[in-house]
């Protein structure tokens, strides 16, 4: 899946969902090392939980942030 982000540094995240868990978590644009760091933890995560964690994550004075867009992503996913 990609996913076009709104809203943060990064431009899309591409993924894969397999069985309900998620894998593959990559994001084009944004900060390099957080956001590998991001796909690292949650690599093979449930996603209902990643999205809990994740979902109202808020950069600076933004009202989202890459970790919120992933959960957006995740819930679009579902919701397919």
């Amino acid at each position: 899946m990609v996913y076009k982000t709104r809203g943060t540094c990064s431009s899309q995240i591409s993924f894969d969902v397999v069985d309900g868990k998620l894998h593959n978590v990559q994001f084009t644009g944004g900060c390099n090392g957080n956001l590998k760091g991001i796909g690292a933890l949650v690599e093979g995560q449930d996603v209902q939980d990643v999205i809990q964690k994740l979902e109202g994550i808020r950069c600076g004075f933004k009202s989202t942030s890459c970790p919120d867009q992933l959960a957006q992503a995740l819930k679009a996913t579902l919701n397919a």
